[in-house]
Formats: C-alpha cells, sequence, structure tokens
C-alpha cells in the first residue's frame, strides 16, 4: 500500500515529535507515531535526539527479534486466585519515568506480531499491562518499494498511528545533523556541492546495485576518514559504504581537500603568516568553513572568526588568479552563518559577538539590508 502522505526532512518531523510530545505532557493528545523512510535515512537518529534532548529513558524495541509473547509476557497459574496471571515483560515501562518506547521495523515484523502491537499503539496497553501516560511511543519501518523486507501496514494497525514519511534533505542534514555532529569537512563540502549524492538508494535499486549512499553511510565515511590512516584500506571502506561511482567522485573532492586544508595549522599560526595556508579551490574553502565550525570552542572562536574574515579580499592579498573566479563574498557570508549558528548551539554566541571581525561582519550585513 502506498504510503499517501508528503515527505518531509528529517528536522521537520523531528519538530513534528517536539510538538507531539508538549500535546502529550500537557494532556491535549495521547497519540503513537509512525516513521517512514528509506533504510539510513535517519529515523532511529531523530528517535535518539528527541530523547537526549527531553533527557528521557529510550527504550528500543527491535520487532523482528521478538515474539508475541516477549510483549504480553507469559502466564503462570495463581492457585490461591484460583486463575492464570501474566508475568509483564520487563522491555515495557512501568513506571513515571518520562520514556519513549521506540516500536523499530514495525514494517518488518510478522504478521502474528501485529495483533499484540495494536493494543500498545492504541489503548496503550498489551493484555493487563498498561502502559504509563509519561510514556510516548514511536513507531519506525521501511516499505518494500525500498528494498527492504517489509509488510505492508494493514488498516487496523495503520488507522492507530499519526503517519510522517521522511526524506533525506542534504540542507536539512547538513544544518541539523553533519554540522552539530561535527562530521568530517570533507564530507559536508561534498554533500553542499553533490547534494544530489547524500541518498541514492532509488538510483540503487533501479540498477540492481547492492550498495547505496544515505545519510548513515555517510557518517560512517566521516569515521573511516578520521579513523583509518591507510589510503588503501580508506579508499576500499568508503567504496564499500557508499558504491564504486559514488566513492570515485568523493575522492576527487577528498583529496583536493586534503592536500589543501590545514585547519590546525590555521588556528595556531600567527595572523600575519595565515595567507598562505588558505585553500585556493572551491572545496578546500568549504572544507575549511566546516572544519573551523567542527573545532569551534572558547579557545578558537577568535582565530576563527579572524579567519573567515579573511576569506573576502583573499584574492587581492594573494593575487591569485585562481582565486578571483571564486565567489569569496558569498563564501564568508555563509561561513559566518554557519559559525553563527554552530556558536549558539555551543552557548558560544557572546563569545563571537565580542570578536572585532564578527562585529564588523554584522555591521555591514545590516547595512546591506537597509540598502
Amino acid at each position: 500500500m502506498t504510503i499517501n502522505i508528503q515527505s518531509m526532512p528529517a528536522g521537520q518531523a523531528l519538530a513534528c515529535l517536539r510538538e507531539g510530545w508538549a500535546a502529550q505532557a500537557s494532556g491535549d493528545l495521547t497519540a503513537s507515531w509512525m516513521l517512514h523512510g528509506r533504510p539510513g535515512v535517519g529515523k532511529t537518529d531523530i528517535v535518539d535526539r528527541l530523547a537526549r534532548e527531553k533527557e528521557a529513558r529510550l527504550v528500543d524495541l527491535r520487532l523482528t527479534t521478538i515474539e508475541p509473547q516477549d510483549l504480553r509476557g507469559l502466564p503462570y497459574y495463581d492457585h490461591a486466585a484460583g486463575k492464570t496471571v501474566w508475568y509483564r515483560p520487563e522491555d515495557l515501562p512501568d513506571d513515571d519515568r518520562p520514556t519513549i518506547l521506540f516500536l523499530d521495523e514495525l514494517t518488518a515484523a510478522p504478521p502474528n506480531l501485529q495483533p499484540v502491537v495494536y493494543g500498545l499503539l492504541q489503548e496503550r496497553r498489551v493484555g493487563p499491562h498498561r502502559i504509563p501516560d509519561t510514556v510516548f511511543i514511536v513507531a519506525a519501518g521501511n516499505a518494500v518499494e525500498d528494498g527492504a523486507v517489509a509488510y505492508d501496514l494493514g488498516t487496523a494497525l495503520s488507522d492507530r498511528l499519526i503517519h510522517l514519511r521522511i526524506e533525506a534533505s542534504a540542507g536539512d542534514w547538513i544544518e541539523n545533523y553533519a554540522i552539530p555532529n561535527a562530521l568530517d569537512p570533507a564530507v559536508i563540502a561534498f554533500i553542499r556541492t553533490r547534494p544530489d549524492l547524500l541518498e541514492t538508494t532509488e538510483a540503487a535499486l533501479g540498477a540492481g546495485e547492492t550498495v547505496a549512499a544515505t545519510p548513515r553511510s555517510w557518517e560512517r565515511v566521516s569515521q573511516i576518514l578520521s579513523g583509518v590512516a591507510d589510503p588503501r584500506a580508506r579508499a576500499a571502506m568508503v567504496e564499500g559504504t557508499l558504491g564504486a561511482a559514488v566513492a570515485a567522485e568523493f575522492e576527487i573532492v577528498a583529496s583536493d581537500i586534503a592536500a589543501s586544508l590545514a585547519v590546525d595549522d590555521m588556528l595556531d599560526a600567527p595572523p600575519g603568516r595565515r595567507d598562505a595556508l588558505y585553500p585556493t579551490s572551491l572545496h578546500g574553502l568549504h572544507g575549511l568553513i566546516y572544519g573551523l565550525s567542527a573545532r569551534l570552542d572558547a579557545d578558537t572562536a577568535g582565530a576563527a572568526v579572524a579567519i573567515l574574515a579573511g576569506i573576502e579580499g583573499l584574492a587581492a592579498r594573494r593575487d591569485d588568479e585562481a582565486l578571483r573566479v571564486l565567489p569569496l563574498a558569498e563564501l564568508t557570508t555563509h561561513g559566518f552563518e554557519i559559525l553563527i549558528r554552530r556558536g549558539l548551539d555551543l552557548g558560544l554566541g557572546e563569545v563571537l559577538l565580542a570578536q572585532p571581525e564578527m562585529r564588523h561582519h554584522m555591521e555591514a550585513r545590516d547595512g546591506r539590508g537597509a540598502a
């Protein structure tokens, strides 16, 4: 069956769940939620982030690995009462702690498990076991057309859920995941210039290929770049994560950035010696922006702001024809936007605003807006 709702980026889906959490906490809405989306698109990460934000316990039940009795519990005969009583499963929350109950892989759960899940999602109970009001229930799953093992949701199950369909969005992923989690600058710079390669599952399925790029696989590439020193092994791992075609394109950008980017050297260098260390390619300058964001803290804020401010006039100072054709002013503005957003997330807003180059940038931006 078709999921007949519009898709949204992961950041918007997280915002919906935040509102749902608030509405449940105020007593205005009690519902169960269903996240649809291709493998690796970020469904699990959304739930993890919500749990961290709300300081909630996360109970993660993978429905492909359990049997109906794992949810309902096991019976025993109470001789004194003369009736059968059920032992409560230890995985079901039974106290008033703020909790997210995450029912992952719902669409891949065997059909004989789905009736047991019905009561959990609608009546917030399984057999005699009730779920406390402080528990926020979210399910997730893939569809058959996503190349995953999946069953169609029956109407009885589907009707018990508020459905959200998540799609990969490069801008949303960069802003709300890659930058906050300090992914490798080469990964972020590449996706900014090739947003169409953030998620290639549909193309891979159409070509009969097994390996595809997804937001999850790009995170793994970032880990490979930082954790694997041997170039040949690293290249093989990246190809095994993204597929040969995407990995070949990424290697060009990654090599360019690796050859020209020295973020730590720039941060440590005296101001008069930084000009020679700037990358001279568009990919390299993008990598510099994201690298500065990843290393931003109270100690590096002053140097990071000064380095970003230096991008706009770099062509004149270096007298480099290759730099003259690059959009240095736009890169500078973009870099400040990234740094400000990252600084606010880290509680460094006042530190950044105290830098003279930042104040100059803000005044110039306000002047352009007024004009």
